[in-house]
């Protein structure tokens, strides 16, 4: 057992209730699905994916407390490795350069931090501890967990599974090696090439699901055993021994055979029908003989621990989404045919891009993804709705090849769903995404992070500086947190800066009464605020201007034409001129600057149900910007989303 500080298990934990946002049923199946595959659904959701947006310990608990205890057959999670980095994507504009432009050079919008992966003493060890507890409670009997990790913490994690799970459950060490060669000898390291992840696989009980995988033969072992071949239908085959090993005493029958007397492996009745068959062959008369095994009959190698065929995403892959970390379709691909049931239920709650997923949509599985990064969740949504259009598509033309990403060599199956919906747990929709908040807030202030303080981001010249979660104003809550923190740190003196979006009104008040209190030269712990909208030095930076569409609507004959005439995104802008000096690139085409767009014909004002989506295929394209809806399909009220490429949504309602 691994122990830590501040370990301790989870004794209670708060279900929150989980807000309906947005659907995407673009046939209506969700409101058909039936039948056995979906009789052990909680009846609270829709028949269909469902992708959930907040931090997963409160998903896990609302899951848990909402039906789904031991219904997941499948867990794959790519956790935060504890890597001391900040991870990011590459964002760029629609188009063919993906650039604005400015007297002939060319600006990208750069990168935009996704989480960061830097963890205070031993917060990883019971933030992972945590997690394990409840997958394990979600957990079906016959299911597997799988968990993706690096060399760093693989050890400490080992130790917890084995706790959590119990070492006679753990099942195997996968080494997944990712690239074939790593070196930066030239920035003076001293240790060989990084070039493997580790999968631990453990069961929640004796009887898991197992589905064997078999692995073609090398080219170098094809030539060396299989070296005949048939005259006429041109088949490899190799000679096996036919006699058998162990004799009388493993019960085998002693018989003369061609002229030879053996232990054989077959009775003497099926030995002549092989024979008859042309599959014994006798080089020359007295010689013992073989079997031919031919090598299209072979089903291939065992699977084994060493994963060294699957490529990580490349750069110019089809299933790149610029998300960092992003896994190869190929390797959930092989997990989830592995270790999962064609009606299973598939869990991913670190999900990220969506390849967990969109493995399982592709391979026939129900699924559940959830992530606190908004990105996230727009970048799975977006390549969900891409894969169900082409499942609907090929439903309507059957003889269309299979979906990319999907093993050639298997056909794909029956979608389990045609749809999905996007849940919000204790709201986290925030319209800048809370770690590129915090990271641009810190060097706009000029604080000196401190990567290993629990509680303070870090530094302002002496000062102590706590940066309070932007999804809410400064409150006396926010500020009694302070207090108990200050008064665990007896010999701590320093004075303390708080950086905040807003106030509440009785924050001022408990501040004037702390600071009150500390007066005179040799004053300790004084509280200043920085409220990033109106401080007079610092708030300029967080006047954060919204982005803005300019939509309209009209009936033509049959039809109602929605089109959006212009669009701008000022957080955009902002980024192109940061580069730019005081000059401002120019944007010839507005679409650019889109990521997607969603239509819902008939909005109720509460769920956004999603009826058309304009999601370009590459990066390259651009969205339509005009679409033609038939006037019989559109309510009262048709409401317009518009996602940038910074992930800011932009929501317009109209009557036509």
């Amino acid at each position: 057992m691994l122990t830590w500080v501040g370990k301790r298990p989870i004794r209670h934990i708060v279900a929150f209730p989980a807000q309906h946002v947005e659907s995407f049923d673009p046939s209506g199946d969700a409101s058909t699905r039936g039948g056995d595959l979906w009789r052990d659904w909680p009846t609270g959701y829709p028949r269909g994916g469902l992708l959930f947006h907040g931090d997963n310990k409160e998903v896990l608990a609302h899951l848990l407390a909402n039906g789904f205890r031991g219904k997941v057959d499948l867990i794959y999670i790519d956790p935060p490795f504890d890597s001391g980095a900040d991870y990011v994507r590459k964002v760029t504009l629609r188009g063919p350069k993906g650039t604005a432009k400015l007297d002939g050079e060319a600006y990208t919008l750069g990168e935009q931090i996704q989480y960061t992966d830097i963890w205070a003493n031993d917060n990883y060890l019971q933030f992972m501890y945590e997690r394990l507890l409840l997958l394990k409670e979600l957990l079906a009997s016959n299911g597997t967990l799988w968990i993706h990790l690096d060399e760093g913490r693989s050890h400490s994690i080992k130790m917890i599974l084995d706790e959590v799970f119990g070492t006679e459950h753990f099942i195997n060490e996968i080494i997944w090696k990712r690239q074939t060669a790593h070196s930066d000898v030239g920035q003076g390291a001293r240790h060989l090439g990084r070039v493997h992840d580790t999968l631990f696989v453990y069961a929640k009980g004796d009887d898991f699901v197992w589905h064997q995988i078999f692995t073609p033969y090398s080219a170098d072992y094809v030539d060396s055993f299989y070296r005949f071949t048939d005259e006429g239908s041109e088949r490899r085959y190799r000679l096996s021994d036919l006699t058998a090993p162990g004799g009388s005493s493993k019960g085998n029958p002693y018989y003369e055979f061609l002229g030879v007397t053996r232990y054989w492996r077959f009775t003497k009745s099926r030995m002549e029908e092989m024979h008859r068959q042309g599959r014994i062959v006798q080089t020359s008369p007295g010689t013992v003989p073989a079997q031919k095994r031919y090598l299209d009959e072979m089903p291939g190698v065992p699977l084994q621990s060493l994963w060294d065929d699957i490529r990580p995403v490349q750069s110019q892959a089809d299933e790149r989404e610029e998300f960092p970390t992003q896994k190869p379709e190929a390797l959930l691909d092989r997990i989830i045919r592995l270790c999962s049931p064609q009606d299973g239920i598939v869990l991913d709650c670190f999900v990220g891009s969506g390849t967990t997923a969109a493995g399982a949509q592709k391979l026939g599985r129900r699924w559940i993804a959830c992530d606190i990064n908004k990105g996230a969740i727009q970048t799975t949504s977006t390549r969900l709705q891409t894969i169900i259009n082409e499942q609907i598509g090929q439903a309507r033309t059957p003889n269309q090849p299979g979906l990319a990403g999907v093993d050639p060599g298997h056909a794909a199956p029956e979608p389990a769903q045609l749809s999905l919906a996007i849940y919000r747990v204790n709201d986290y929709d925030l319209a800048i995404q809370q770690v590129e908040a915090v990271n641009l807030a810190c060097e706009h202030l000029g604080v000196e992070r401190t990567r290993t303080d629990r509680y303070f981001d870090g530094t302002l010249g002496k000062r102590l500086v706590k940066i309070v979660p932007f999804n809410h104003p400064l409150t006396p809550l926010d500020l009694d947190e302070l207090k108990r923190e200050i008064e665990a740190r007896p010999t701590e003196d320093r004075s303390v800066v708080l950086v905040c979006l807003g106030k509440d009104p009785g924050a001022d008040a408990w501040i004037a009464d702390w600071n009150r209190l500390r007066t005179g030269k040799n004053a300790i712990n004084c509280i200043e605020v920085i409220e990033l909208r109106t401080d007079a030095k610092y708030g300029k930076f967080f006047k954060h201007e919204p982005a803005r569409a300019r939509v309209k609507a009209r009936r033509d004959k049959k039809m109602i034409v929605v089109e959006i005439t212009d669009f701008i995104s000022p957080s955009i802008l902002e980024r192109l001129e940061q580069q730019s000096g005081l000059l401002r690139p120019k944007i010839d085409d507005w679409r650019a600057m889109v990521d997607c767009v969603l239509i819902d014909t008939d909005h109720d004002g509460r769920v956004f149900n999603i009826a058309v989506s304009d999601i370009p295929g590459r990066k390259t394209d651009l969205v339509v910007g005009r679409y033609e809806l038939p006037a019989d399909n559109v309510g009262s009220t048709v409401a317009i989303k518009v996602i940038d490429m910074l992930g800011e949504e932009v929501l317009a309602t109209l009557q036509p």
